[in-house]
């Protein structure tokens, strides 16, 4: 069953999501060599539970703490721990908060000091997909046209895309439906119509596309041990151009200081 939202509700998921884009801009501020994963994970905890808000991951299912912090290789949920990020590392953090009754999911992929240029560029063409998801995610496409986008842009300068891990509705619940593949095929899937929410969230690797599940139950990591990245922003559906929700402004704010 896809929710329609109404425009009352899109705004009180605008705050839970602008709330999500605060977080991840104060992790921001923390990240760099020698800082533990799990430290990272405390900042943000705080940071939510001070604003009045539920970090929306931790109690999922079981998983542990708030932040999703996947390192490297690892594409996704990752669970935060003693890892020191060293220079050269990248680390997708992924972050869901819940206020006044509707969530906020939003990922970006953090460099650490000084990156290999050819990752630099899967971070850079991962960022760029997501835009490119966005563009198609408009009242009268379809769910096919968003995967489509993603696929056909990553695909085409070499990367390859995560089958096994797919973006998804959202609203009250972190995860509603529809599924939102980051390959498919145009004109295919369910009708996108307006006040549907979706999180958009493409997962790239610079080698296979194939992945690997540790037996944390959680972690997920490229079958090559090549890096991944991750980056989502949730959207509203409208006429003619998607609604941002989440907000990636205040991470850039911290780092063009």
């Amino acid at each position: 069953m896809i929710y329609l939202k109404t425009d009352e509700e899109i705004e009180l998921m605008r705050v839970a999501n602008r709330l999500v884009g605060a977080t991840l801009a104060e992790v921001a501020k923390h990240i760099a060599p020698g800082v533990a994963t799990l430290q990272l994970d405390k900042i943000a905890e705080e940071f939510i539970c001070d604003h009045g808000a539920i970090p929306l991951f931790k109690g999922y299912n079981g998983f542990p703490n708030a932040l999703c912090i996947s390192v490297n290789e690892h594409v996704v949920h990752g669970i935060p721990g003693v890892y020191a990020l060293k220079e050269g590392d990248v680390v997708s953090v992924d972050c869901g908060a819940k206020i006044n009754g509707y969530c906020g999911d939003s990922a970006y992929t953090f460099e650490v000091g000084i990156v290999d240029p050819e990752v630099k560029k899967l971070l850079q063409t991962t960022k760029e997909a997501l835009y490119e998801g966005i563009s198609q995610a408009v009242e009268g496409k379809r769910v096919g046209d968003v995967g489509h986008a993603v696929q056909t842009y990553c695909e085409a300068r070499g990367y390859s895309v995560v089958r096994e891990l797919v973006g998804h509705g959202i609203g009250k619940n972190m995860h509603e439906d529809p599924e939102v593949p980051n390959y498919g095929k145009r004109g295919y899937g369910p009708l996108l119509k307006s006040g549907m929410c979706i999180a958009i969230e493409p997962m790239i690797n610079l080698g296979t596309k194939n992945v690997k599940f540790e037996k944390d139950g959680w972690t997920v990591r490229t079958r090559d041990n090549k890096p991944s990245a991750h980056f989502e922003h949730t959207v509203a559906i409208r006429p003619g151009k998607a609604d941002i929700l989440s907000t990636f402004e205040l991470i850039d704010q911290v780092f063009n200081k």
